[in-house]
């Protein structure tokens, strides 16, 4: 049994440390695009629910899972999840809680290496002379590795491995190296974050164009809080939504269960989830809705930034956009924005690091340094492909079935741990214990009922998800003897390659692109299967280890 070397110096420092693994890419690049591609203002409505309902007893589960398991001298899911239960498989089911944080962390990296290798980019002025398609070609070359990289070949895998050798160091000094980062990348973030979105909130009509007349940083904003009721009805908005609120706040990944695991046994659990949850979300809400659709749009225009929303605009629109406020002012925001995702990736990635090292600690006596230099090994043999067969969609393999599926799957049952099995009388009394502030009662019920049906319905809607996401449709199809017609983007038809076969059929001419995209999504799979099966083994024999320990 590994003793309890670490914990958290302060309060504040484990608050920011906790709002730094959840305050990520997701809240940057992922929320805004979200909320245009479902509507903007329509978005956020089920967003505030699905936070209520979902990620915040989500966050209470997760901190007192992680507080209980640590007062039993364990520090990864595995065996935080094990000492809540007398069924020995419930540490399998922990596995997700170490898999998911390789698996993430592997290809997380790659992007916050983008991140790193564009603050020197804009430094060096790389982008004062392009045109627009320029910027966007630049990007597409740099994942393709076709060009964009200093005339060094490989240099992506080069700015890749630095990027991993930075979090593998800062992870060798333990929590408190954590600690210290997220006390100095948190207020810069924030810092970097409102300077750019004050110009978004006040940017106006002043960049409008002949060619996009009608460009306004208004309507951006506009775009995205004005409400519109009519999309509560539509169960794919909720479910993007639910999405969203996963990936923003860390929850079913196993990162925050292992933070909490050193917090001391009647350290305050319901004032600091909230705080570091609610951190997480005016983070998001307030700097990430403000900075690339408002931008854009001042420049852009609305309707080209509803046309053309997606993850890749922070680094094919935003460095030509920059451009155009001079060079001096341009340079500024370039850092800002590129410093403030390179802060945002790191200090969630080093959360993505302490569930293995806490594991190896544990089980095999292993200490920081090696416990580190392990989990870089790792990340970087799962993470080197995502690079080299980017273009085949091996990244986009990782993100779906570790960055999305896993998650849900994860969160599901430990929530179904905690109020069920671990029991919600006992959870409760766990989760109030040493609390600074009152949880309503009604949360008792909201964590025992609503979270689990919730979380049901978003796995079992991803699962069987209706063609052109229609449910009104597909149910009253079903209901008038028709059949159901799965999405080709539904779980079901994602496992047999559908929407790439459907491609296959549809665009013969680029057949040999569909084929390689078939065979490295499959070898993709196969690699994530490999290292959840490795987890599953380590798990294994550790149990074997601690029985023979206890016989002794």
């Amino acid at each position: 049994m590994g003793k309890q070397s670490d914990s958290w110096g302060s309060r504040t420092g484990l608050i920011l440390a906790m709002a730094g693994n959840a305050v990520g890419l997701g809240n940057f690049l992922r929320f805004p695009v979200q909320a245009v591609q479902n509507g903007g203002g329509a978005f956020i409505i089920p967003y505030l629910v699905c936070f209520v309902l979902m990620g915040i007893p989500l966050l209470f589960t997760e901190w007192s899972i992680g507080r209980f398991g640590g007062k039993h001298g364990n520090h990864s899911t595995p065996y935080i999840l094990d000492s809540m239960s007398k069924s020995s498989w419930w540490k399998y089911i922990g596995v997700f809680g170490i898999f998911t944080n390789v698996a993430v962390v592997a290809y997380y990296t790659y992007i916050e290496s983008w991140t790193f290798i564009y603050v020197i980019h804009t430094v060096l002025g790389t982008f004062t002379q392009m045109s627009q398609a320029d910027v966007s070609g630049f990007f597409v070359h740099y994942v393709n590795l076709s060009g964009s990289n200093f005339g060094i070949p490989f240099l992506p895998v080069l700015v890749y491995v630095l990027v991993l050798g930075i979090n593998i160091y800062i992870l060798s000094t333990g929590l408190g190296g954590i600690e210290k980062v997220a006390k100095i990348g948190m207020p810069l973030l924030i810092i970097f974050g409102a300077v750019l979105a004050f110009k978004g909130w006040t940017m106006g009509a002043e960049n409008a164009s002949p060619s996009f007349p009608n460009a306004n940083a208004w309507d951006g904003i506009n775009f995205l809080w004005t409400p519109q009721y009519s999309s509560l009805l539509d169960p794919k908005v909720w479910l993007a939504a639910a999405g969203q609120i996963f990936f923003t706040l860390s929850v079913g990944m196993g990162s925050i269960q292992c933070y909490a695991s050193y917090l001391k046994e009647n350290e305050d659990l319901a004032l600091n989830s909230l705080t570091s949850g609610f951190t997480n979300e005016l983070v998001e809400i307030v700097l990430g809705s403000a900075i690339v659709i408002p931008i854009a749009a001042g420049f852009l225009g609305l309707d080209w930034v509803i046309e053309n929303a997606g993850f890749g605009m922070a680094f094919q629109t935003m460095p030509y956009l920059f451009v155009q406020w001079g060079e001096v002012f341009g340079a500024i925001a370039g850092i800002c924005w590129f410093g403030l995702l390179f802060f945002a990736g790191i200090t969630s990635s080093l959360a993505m690091g302490t569930p293995w090292m806490g594991f190896m600690q544990d089980e095999f006596g292993w200490g920081k340094a090696k416990g580190a230099l392990s989990f870089g090994v790792l990340a970087l043999v799962m993470g080197l492909p995502t690079i080299l067969f980017y273009q085949y969609g091996y990244f986009d393999e990782y993100d779906y079935w570790a960055g999305t599926v896993s998650l849900v799957v994860f969160a599901l049952l430990e929530m179904i741990l905690f109020t069920w099995v671990f029991g919600m009388d006992k959870g409760w009394s766990e989760l109030n214990r040493g609390a600074d502030i009152r949880i309503p009662v009604a949360y008792k019920w909201i964590m025992k009922y609503i979270t689990p049906i919730l979380l049901l319905l978003v796995l079992t809607a991803a699962l069987i998800t209706p063609q052109g996401n229609d449910w009104a449709g597909a149910i009253s199809g079903l209901v008038n003897g028709g059949g159901w017609e799965l999405d080709s983007g539904s779980l079901i038809s994602k496992v047999s390659h559908e929407e790439l076969k459907l491609l296959l059929i549809n665009d013969p001419e680029n057949a040999l692109v569909y084929t390689n995209k078939i065979f490295f999504s499959s070898l993709a799979r196969i690699q994530l299967v490999a290292l959840f099966l490795f987890i599953a083994g380590l798990v294994w024999y550790s149990g074997v280890k601690r029985k023979s320990l206890s016989h002794e």
